[in-house]
């Protein structure tokens, strides 16, 4: 087996923390697993991992190789990745899926980038919020998604493609222009509109409050809308606040139409990532993965 498998196998241990799951990740058996970190262990004369009860912790030879690992094995996909654009090798159909936020304020420049490189791909994009994405994976209806919530599906892939944050914010004709600045406990007494349930952004909003021993429930909020452009429209006709991506907003605050409206102590940060079936690595999923990966500098 070549030694970047090997580095792959204990990248998988190192990150999951569990052979177990190592094995399931990355559909190898679970002595195959262990043979290939003792196979590392005797090559580098040292202990990579130690063992607390049930658990497993990295030593530090296992940190200091887990930091060495990642760099290498993002080297040899960089390298895979030019290697095919030099033989521009790529023709064929692939389906993606992306939650709404993603479809409306990240993907349009990334896929006619991409279709300007790769003009021989034929591509479709399906739109819903994140849990309808991870439904049309895994009834096999799109080949590669991209969503926005932190909830994981135990059945799916998740890989981080971009950082994005929730901003509050009102429309600059509203009586709450006035505000600059809030607490959490002064948000629970203002009128909102939020993103309906199943959506990556409602789960931030959720999660992010949970830190604070809040619930959704407790705040005062007048609608739940299935777009965060319907929720701009929304904003502009009604004296409420929304919370929504600031990619989705950028605009619209530069022209002076809305204001940003800071929560004091509440973090709102997500990641959005791309979803996949274990064990579907490879095709035009990885290349655009790959692309993605490439240009989201300009995103």
């Amino acid at each position: 087996m070549s030694a970047d498998f090997r580095l792959k196998v204990f990248c998988s241990v190192a990150k999951n923390l569990s052979f177990t799951k190592a094995s399931q990740e990355l559909f190898v058996s679970q002595p195959a697993i262990t043979k290939h970190i003792q196979e590392l262990e005797s090559l580098y004369q040292a202990r990579l991992f130690e063992r607390l009860g049930n658990k497993i912790l990295l030593t530090p030879a296992g940190k200091l190789l887990l930091e060495h690992s990642e760099r290498i094995l993002e080297s040899y996909k960089r390298l895979e990745f030019e290697m095919h654009l030099l033989q521009n090798k790529y023709t064929g159909e692939l389906k993606l899926g992306a939650s709404t936020t993603v479809s409306q304020y990240v993907l349009p420049v990334l896929l006619a980038q991409f279709i300007e490189k790769f003009p021989q791909v034929s591509l479709s994009l399906l739109n819903g919020n994140s849990r309808a994405i991870e439904k049309a994976l895994e009834e096999h209806r799109i080949d590669l998604g991209l969503v926005e919530g932190i909830v994981r599906q135990p059945t799916l892939k998740y890989t981080s493609f971009l950082e994005d944050e929730l901003v509050a914010v009102v429309h600059t004709k509203s009586k709450l222009v006035s505000l600059d600045e809030i607490t959490i406990e002064e948000l629970q007494n203002i009128p909102l509109v939020l993103r309906e349930r199943g959506s990556g952004t409602l789960d931030v909003l959720e999660t992010a409050l949970a830190e604070h021993n809040i619930k959704l429930s407790s705040l005062h909020v007048k609608m739940h809308l299935g777009s965060t452009e319907s929720i701009k429209s929304f904003l502009e006709h009604t004296d409420c606040m929304g919370i929504i991506s600031i990619r989705s907003i950028n605009r619209e605050l530069y022209a002076g139409r809305f204001k940003v409206v800071d929560i004091k102590d509440l973090k709102m940060t997500r990641t959005f990532s791309f979803v996949q079936a274990h064990g579907q690595e490879g095709g035009l999923e990885q290349l655009f993965m790959q692309f993605a990966s490439n240009h989201n500098e300009k995103l």
